[in-house]
């Protein structure tokens, strides 16, 4: 692979990691809860997301959800239902900003681990994802040199532009809550909980055949 090749790869996928989706939503309302520092976790879970699915389609994986309506239905549904289930939860949120944020109190419960698998799942219960890199990575991998190591190049190539931009919408929450009262933070969380229900009714309505 030559460098024009993993140059235009990290233009397209900037693009598409910028425009807002639900891990970077994910991003902006953790920095707005929890900080920049624990919203790393989050960005984290991500991450370890994106290299689960760019590794699932090295080995197969995107082209059986292409080909089996059953698969792709259960892992479409799985998501949906997870992207619903956060989207509630920031609907119904009554402030769940950390008190730290505010007083330099002891920050609030939820643990980093739990917000880094929140981000993980999201991305790794997408069937959307799979498909995408289905059709999208092999369009910049050489037939004629192994493949392997060019689909650990593409990976850390976009897990990096992934991690940046996440920490740029995450730094983004955490100053933007810092200059909100607590009823304007509370409607940023419920508009961001609008939004992820928006995407899990868009992917429960989501057809294999589109792609």
């Amino acid at each position: 692979m030559d460098i024009v090749t993993l140059l235009a790869f990290a233009a397209v996928s900037f693009v598409g990691i910028a425009t807002p989706g639900p891990t970077v939503l994910l991003a902006l309302t953790n920095g707005s809860r929890h900080g920049l520092r624990r919203a790393i976790a989050g960005m984290i879970g991500a991450v370890l997301s994106d290299f689960v699915l760019i590794g699932a389609v090295a080995v197969g994986l995107g082209a059986l959800l292409a080909a089996s309506e059953f698969w792709f239905s259960m892992l479409k549904w799985a998501g949906a239902a997870y992207l619903a289930f956060l989207g509630i939860m920031l609907l119904r949120s009554k402030g769940g900003i950390d008190a730290a944020l505010k007083t330099g109190a002891p920050a609030g419960v939820t643990s980093t681990f739990s917000i880094g698998l929140k981000s993980f799942m999201v991305a790794a219960t997408n069937p959307k994802g799979y498909l995408f890199f289905s059709a999208f990575l092999p369009q910049f991998i050489d037939p004629t040199l192994p493949q392997a190591p060019q689909y650990v190049l593409l990976a850390l190539t976009f897990a990096t532009l992934d991690f940046l931009i996440m920490f740029g919408y995450a730094f983004f929450g955490s100053q933007a809550v810092r200059f909100l009262k607590t009823s304007g933070a509370l409607w940023l969380e419920r508009a961001c909980g609008g939004a992820l229900l928006a995407l899990a009714g868009s992917l429960a309505f989501y057809r294999r055949t589109t792609v």
